[in-house]
């Protein structure tokens, strides 16, 4: 089920005297942050989440540093319209370009999801490979933060440009994603790697084609499962946790609700009902007057 109507307002309305009713933020370019939405009902069920995937600017992997810090500060906006009490950068391209800058601009915890996979990586693995796209790839983020945290530790990393096209086409068994595939682990392998970390939430989705091309022995990493167990600490810290029963999940993307409704359906067992939101003029009004100039 989708909504093609544009959603301007706010669904919920959480009053402050009970923050802890207030819901979660997720977003991504895409599905791949619903690999965090699946940690979240597992780890969290009694959370409330407002997911948004981007889907009319997706691949972000492609994407310049001053184009995604401009998406993440709109999307982060809109999130903050809807009144979430934290957000969950579940886009590993957003969480090495622009993370650090919008945690100084936004009054609001946020989370990403390298730190927490990195420090999952060093407690399996000495030969550490991270597959992600070629902005996250060249950022070098996951390497710094693996190294930050163990020097003694060898890091190699490959983009991957083709994966998350392929994913948000549907087209995970493909015999051409396969090779794709291949193509991409193979520098990897050759190094003899013993872990391998999902440097992109979409990634989790090609686990049965990666294990079935990678070595028994590799262990793989999946860093929403780590930024989930991370949230969940933060809420305790911050007494933000919810005890009430949750809300429906509501979903939003800028692009095709249908397209994503259909998707979910595969990689969440159900249909969501999806809202094509339009960023407003005074969102973006809001957006020139704090960070222009």
């Amino acid at each position: 089920m989708y909504s093609s109507s544009i959603f301007e307002g706010n669904l919920y309305n959480f009053s402050d005297q009970e923050p802890q009713r207030a819901p979660i933020g997720i977003f991504d370019s895409g599905v791949g942050g619903l690999t965090v939405l699946r940690q979240v009902y597992r780890q969290l069920p009694n959370e409330s989440v407002i997911y948004f995937g981007d889907t009319a600017r997706l691949p972000y992997g492609i994407r310049s540093q001053a184009e995604i810090l401009q998406f993440v500060r709109e999307i982060l906006t809109w999130l903050q319209q809807q009144q979430v009490k934290m957000v969950i950068m579940a886009c590993n391209t957003s969480s090495a370009l622009a993370l650090e800058t919008v945690r100084e601009e936004f009054n609001l915890p946020i989370l990403g999801v390298i730190l927490p996979g990195a420090r999952a990586a060093v407690q399996l693995g000495k030969r550490i490979g991270v597959i992600a796209t070629p902005a996250t790839a060249k950022s070098n983020a996951y390497k710094q933060a693996i190294l930050e945290i163990d020097p003694n530790v060898q890091v190699w990393q490959v983009g991957c440009p083709e994966f998350v096209p392929l994913i948000e086409q549907n087209r995970i068994h493909d015999p051409y994603t396969i090779e794709v595939a291949r193509s991409y682990l193979e520098p990897l392998i050759h190094q003899e790697i013993d872990t391998l970390v999902y440097g992109c939430t979409h990634y989790p989705h090609l686990a049965p084609v990666l294990r079935s091309l990678l070595p028994s022995q590799v262990k793989l990493v999946d860093p929403a499962i780590n930024v989930v167990a991370a949230c969940a600490q933060d809420l305790d810290l911050l007494r933000l946790r919810n005890i009430h029963p949750p809300l429906p999940t509501r979903f939003a993307v800028s692009g095709c609700a249908q397209q994503f409704a259909q998707s979910g359906l595969q990689l969440l067992g159900y249909t969501p009902l999806v809202e094509e939101v339009s960023f407003t003029e005074a969102t973006a009004s809001h957006l020139q007057q704090d960070f222009v100039g």
